[in-house]
């Protein structure tokens, strides 16, 4: 057995031909509130981003993606957006995002943004005007605006609970006082949903649109996509719809993936295509392997987030099922896969491989709940990671994640501004344990993430020894562990590759993809490598052996 370097000679090199980036690249989502804070008030912003690219053209992303910038009273973090147009001032200007994307695009780093077509803000000045105006007016057309049930319409439209705890419809008080109609919204209270099947909507979308992608933007991650398009009629539906939405007796939910969302995708995708032909569009559809593949066929979007890989627990079985399913309903499009760990939605995956047995993605940990084995955790992380960035197709990262950060298990409950802390009665504590601001150094105020020691939300105290600067020259670090990988994948183009499963032992994972050999051992025991397997890159440490919850990058000599 021989064990790897720094340095190896790659099979081959370089970029995939341009207008398909997209298909293997690798693009680093930034959640602009928590990544780097430039003017010293404790939120970040978008000139902390950029003064920060630097990390990730080291690391070698190919692209990032910004959660939403825009002006928001941030009721959902920035997911309910005031004006699709704008920077809200909290994080800069227009001018502050026109240098982030020139600084990006000098490193060869492409710039994703955020689309929020779903639902705005209840400060949106198209919902202020339906809220004073006549019920059946055009202004109330642009949302789901309806009478309520009962004599004196004082039950809602229909029974549809909210993503966030509670029904997912609010009465309004009419001008003149009186209790009035009720609006739809799938999310928190705050947030609207628009009325897609108005052809307003859909040309005020296409001129959002145009307004980025004239700046330069390189695509759109679109929010809650599934979602835009409503059954007729708004029927009853008994029934939760959280994590991956399934059909149920072979129906669809009807607040979620109907067929006129489609079209919808088709006409983006045709405006996209009038630009360079390497704009793109991904889409958050928590919808399984086969119903996601309807959104990338070869004339709608581009990539959708595979979800069920995600959710998957650290299972041998579990993992290869999912993969299988995912490049098959994939292949059949002609759509790469597009593999995710974290994001800024769920727990992060350093802490949630930190637990045996299932895990509430959203629900959030609190000081009083059940602690994950952090170094249990961030082994595995470390493993899936190195598995994840070996198959071939697209892959996001999660801000910090390459630095092995794990969930903000302790944070105070008075510091949460999830909404769903609030609207679950203080049942489930949210998401914010996956947002809090990122350490950049091992001391300083915020730990190098601006000149605030108060940052929106507090940081662990042992942050410090998670921050980048403690880990870019320590050769055993998640940082280098990342950019290794990446380093690999990109100059062994396993993004372009295809996957063959390969004998292996119970618990374990063996596969190739083109040159390189890969093993995971989900098992609890050290497995043999292959005779004359030499090693490009492990999880951890390993020689002849992979020990339990490690991942390896191979060649045979």
């Amino acid at each position: 057995m021989t064990t790897a370097d720094s340095t190896y000679a790659p099979t081959e090199t370089g970029r995939p031909a341009d207008a398909d980036w997209w298909r293997t690249a690798v693009i680093y989502q930034i959640y602009p509130r928590s990544f780097a804070d430039a003017d010293g008030d404790g939120t970040g912003d978008l000139p902390g981003i950029t003064a920060r690219l630097d990390h990730l053209a080291d690391l070698g992303v190919d692209a990032l993606w910004l959660s939403p910038f825009y002006p928001s009273p941030q009721r959902d973090g920035g997911y309910d957006v005031a004006d699709y147009r704008a920077v809200d001032p909290m994080y800069g200007t227009l001018a502050d995002f026109d240098a982030l994307l020139a600084r990006a695009h000098e490193l060869d780093i492409r710039v994703i943004v955020d689309l929020v077509p779903n639902h705005c803000s209840d400060q949106h000045v198209a919902f202020r005007a339906a809220l004073t105006a006549a019920p059946g007016s055009d202004e109330r057309a642009l949302f789901h605006f309806r009478d309520g049930r009962g004599p004196d319409g004082s039950l809602p439209p229909n029974d549809w609970t909210s993503m966030f705890e509670g029904p997912a419809w609010t009465r309004i008080t009419e001008a003149d006082g009186t209790p009035g109609q009720w609006y739809l919204h799938l999310f928190d209270p705050g947030q609207p949903d628009w009325n897609w099947d108005n052809p307003a909507v859909r040309e005020d979308f296409e001129t959002t649109l145009r307004f980025w992608l004239d700046r330069g933007a390189d695509g759109f991650r679109v929010d809650v996509c599934d979602a835009l398009v409503k059954a007729p009629g708004l029927p009853d539906w008994p029934r939760p719809t959280h994590g991956v939405i399934e059909p149920v007796d072979g129906v669809m939910p009807p607040m979620w993936d109907q067929e006129g969302i489609h079209e919808i995708f088709r006409t983006w995708r045709r405006l996209l295509d009038t630009y360079d032909g390497r704009r793109i569009l991904c889409a958050e559809a928590w919808l399984p392997p086969e119903r996601a593949a309807r959104i990338i066929r070869p004339d709608e979007m581009h990539q959708a987030f595979n979800f069920r890989f995600l959710e998957t627990p650290w299972q041998a079985d579990g993992l290869r099922a999912v993969i299988d399913e995912s490049l098959a309903a994939n292949d059949a499009v002609g759509a790469p896969t597009t593999w995710v760990l974290s994001n800024h939605d769920v727990m992060r995956h350093a802490s949630r491989f930190g637990y045996d047995g299932p895990v509430e993605l959203e629900h959030g940990v609190g000081a009083d709940d059940p602690q994950p084995d952090r170094p249990l955790g961030l082994r595995r992380a470390r493993a899936a990671t190195a598995l994840m960035l070996a198959l071939p197709g697209s892959a996001y990262l999660y801000q910090g994640e390459e630095l092995g950060l794990p969930e903000a298990t302790e944070l105070p409950d008075t510091a949460r501004q999830d909404p769903v802390w609030e609207r679950s009665g203080h049942r489930i504590r949210g998401r914010d344990g996956c947002r809090v601001p990122l350490p950049w150094t091992e001391d300083g105020p915020a730990f190098g993430f601006g000149a605030n020691p108060d940052t929106w939300l507090p940081q662990p105290s042992d942050y410090g020894s998670y921050a980048a600067a403690a880990q870019r020259d320590h050769p055993g670090s998640t940082l280098r562990l990342y950019r290794r990988l990446l380093e690999l994948r990109r100059s062994y183009r396993l993004g372009t590759g295809n996957l063959r499963w390969l004998q292996s032992p119970h618990r374990v994972l063996h596969c190739a993809n083109g040159s390189i050999e890969v093993m995971t051992n989900l098992g609890p025991a050290p497995v043999p490598l292959p005779p004359a397997a030499h090693v490009l890159a492990a999880s951890a440490p390993a020689t002849d052996h992979v020990p339990a919850d490690t991942t390896v990058w191979f060649t045979r000599t």
